[in-house]
């Protein structure tokens, strides 16, 4: 039974300031996709409307099961994740090439949205259980074979911006979990070693998209086009931004994806600087509270989670608006409850979720 003194603790604020993002995400789909010429491009604010209802239910249902309990639970979720990412590599759908999403009843799912919450369950569960000076090789073999599986197989589909936000949420969450520094410091100077390795394994397009980032005037016309446009938007935002529905960049359709990965485009071209700091200002108090509620939580494990869930959120953020305005490379990475995505809003939901669980629970 759901113990109802636990509503005392639940924090509003920080709801309410996820709420507003998803509303001024649900309002910026709207006006990117509103003078599409097909008809289900145009409903897509629609669905993102549904699939926030879906993710408050998800959320509620989070906050119900006592996040201890909820760890029990992490080895399930994630076998049955790695069993989606595997399905969707035999015989899921295919866009352009990729294959990322499963099909179900007309609704497309993406198994690699799910992942990262899933990691930090199963992490924290597993740094939970060890004291830091517990930790030896063995038990670092067994972290990166957690990580690794998961995130081999999303690289295989091939979404190397998901993969890539699998690993700041692994060394945050071990970091957090005080896994003695030499450890830490083995596992940076293997990655960094593995760099020149993976670069011979990317696709053309994901070697097209580092070289846009490096010099995007190369071909301003292929693969450094979706960032000048990007960048364009952005500034002719101005201060106050050109007004609803008035961006000519987005309007005309000139920016690749601006409905998904550079929704903060969109907005910063009919809002102007005033409306992107008003949005980094939702996202800064949501990571500011989840720090807060890190720092307060009960217990080790609760820490532990609620940075994970941080570091998520954090980590996408900076890449997404540094992608946009062309400080990083175009990853493909969504802007959280801001671009379309279902499975991307739904899961964000059930993290957010999370931080309520935790909070609500500190004191009892």
């Amino acid at each position: 039974m759901f113990d109802r003194r636990l509503l005392t603790n639940f924090d509003w604020p920080l709801l309410t300031a996820v709420c507003l993002l998803i509303i001024c995400g649900t309002v910026q789909i709207y006006s990117a996709t509103h003078n599409a010429p097909s008809a289900a491009t145009r409903g897509l604010y629609q669905k993102q409307i549904w699939w926030a209802i879906f993710g408050l239910i998800a959320l509620l249902i989070t906050i119900s099961i006592d996040y201890h309990r909820l760890i029990r639970y992490g080895i399930f979720f994630y076998i049955l994740d790695n069993l989606l990412l595997i399905y969707v590599l035999v015989a899921g759908g295919v866009r352009a090439g990729v294959s990322r999403w499963i099909n179900f009843m007309g609704i497309s799912i993406q198994p690699s949205e799910f992942s990262k919450v899933i990691l930090i369950l199963i992490l924290a569960g597993y740094l939970s259980r060890h004291q830091p000076e517990d930790i030896g090789l063995r038990e670092i073999i067994c972290l990166l074979i957690l990580l690794g599986i998961p995130l081999g197989l999303v690289v295989k589909q091939p979404d190397l911006g998901s993969a890539l936000m699998l690993l700041p949420i692994f060394m945050i969450m071990l970091l957090v979990a005080e896994v003695p520094l030499r450890w830490l410091i083995l596992l940076v100077v293997c990655g960094l070693g593995a760099i020149p390795i993976i670069w011979r394994h990317l696709k053309p397009y994901q070697v097209n998209r580092i070289l846009s980032f490096a010099k995007p005037n190369l071909d301003p016309l292929g693969i450094g086009y979706q960032v000048l446009q990007s960048k364009i938007a952005v500034g002719s935002g101005g201060a106050l931004g050109r007004g609803f529905l008035a961006g000519t960049q987005s309007q005309l359709r000139f920016i690749p994806q601006h409905h998904t990965d550079f929704i903060f485009s969109v907005l910063a071209e009919e809002w102007g600087f005033l409306g992107c700091i008003v949005v980094i200002g939702l996202f800064l108090f949501l990571i500011l509270k989840g720090i807060d509620c890190a720092l307060h939580a009960k217990d080790r494990l609760g820490t532990i989670m609620a940075m994970g869930v941080i570091s998520m959120f954090a980590f996408h953020v900076i890449t997404n608006v540094g992608m946009v305005v062309g400080l990083m490379p175009v990853t493909g990475i969504p802007l959280p409850f801001l671009s379309y995505g279902g499975t991307s809003l739904l899961t964000n939901m059930v993290a957010v979720g999370i931080l309520l669980n935790i909070r609500m629970r500190r004191f009892s």
